[in-house]
């Protein structure tokens, strides 16, 4: 999951894959605005098949709270 994550988050900002890692903030450590990140949303919406929550979303300030979140909403299917 980190690994697919990863790949998906190099679509929307400018760095490395090896620069990101699981305490990675999106805003403050790899550059992302809202738009990219409500942008990237709808693609793991679409790429794991799963209706993400935006209020419970607005939370999430690292790469591993996503993959976290996103393990729980696979997991719930």
């Amino acid at each position: 999951m980190f690994e697919r994550l990863t790949e998906i988050i190099c679509n929307y900002v400018e760095t490395e894959p090896e620069h990101i890692h699981p305490d990675s903030r999106f805003m403050e450590d790899l550059g992302f605005t809202s738009f990219d990140f409500m942008s990237m949303l709808g693609e793991l919406e679409d790429e794991f098949d799963v209706e993400i929550d935006q209020q419970e979303v607005a939370d999430l300030r690292t790469v591993q709270e996503a993959v976290d979140y996103l393990e729980k909403l696979t997991d719930e299917q």
